[in-house]
């Protein structure tokens, strides 16, 4: 971590046109300025962002506890820059979207298997759903789960669109990118639909403009 604020200095220096007569260059991307985010899941990675002038990126969707103190940090240390005038706060989320409550909820055991196995130290692949998570978990286990889970966005159109919604009115976040762990290749694509049909309902923060969406 020491040396990350260099590192991401040195990587400006190579995108930038500049660099044409430095003994190490970068083909192709030099005379570019390729945009450069942090992305981050401590108060460390905001104070980088700010200092340096960078869009900035917060892994709430496995890290959820220091968001909020993180995006203070960043949008009250922020110095403008050359890459960006003013903060540009992005919110990585779980979002586990379906025809209706139940069969997200469902679904979402997915995630929640996924989940587990990181806490475990027992990392595996995507597992399919179940109707229970209770012959799986003990308590503790299931706590862990559920803090790591704090911003996942499980339901319906109307759930998902109304908790996104009030996500966004509390973080003022400028960009929402999120990532679905659903086992059916078909669920997914599925849930990404609902999901850009949630956004498009929903209304943007005066201060943030409008809201992106990545996936």
């Amino acid at each position: 971590m020491q040396d990350f604020p260099r590192d991401v200095q040195q990587l400006q220096a190579y995108f930038s046109a500049a660099n044409s007569t430095a003994a190490v260059r970068a083909i192709p991307g030099e005379g570019l300025d390729v945009p450069i985010y942090i992305l981050g899941s401590s108060t460390d990675s905001a104070y980088l962002a700010a200092a340096l002038g960078l869009p900035y990126a917060f892994a709430s969707h496995f890290a959820p506890a220091q968001l909020m103190a993180a995006l203070d940090i960043y949008r009250q240390n922020f110095r403008p820059s050359a890459a960006l005038a003013q903060p540009y706060a992005i919110a990585c989320v779980n979002v586990v979207a379906a025809d209706t409550d139940a069969e997200a909820q469902w679904l979402s055991t997915s995630l929640q298997q996924f989940m587990l196995g990181v806490i475990s130290g027992r990392p595996a692949p995507l597992a399919p759903p179940v109707e229970s998570m209770a012959p799986l978990w003990g308590p503790a286990q299931q706590h862990a789960v559920q803090q790591m889970l704090a911003y996942a966005f499980v339901g319906s159109p109307a759930t998902i669109q109304a908790d996104l919604q009030d996500f966004i009115d509390q973080t003022q976040v400028n960009e929402i990118m999120a990532v679905t762990n659903i086992f059916s290749h078909e669920a997914r694509v599925h849930s990404y639909e609902i999901l850009a049909g949630a956004l498009r309902g929903i209304a943007q923060p005066a201060a943030v403009g409008e809201l992106a969406f990545k996936e």
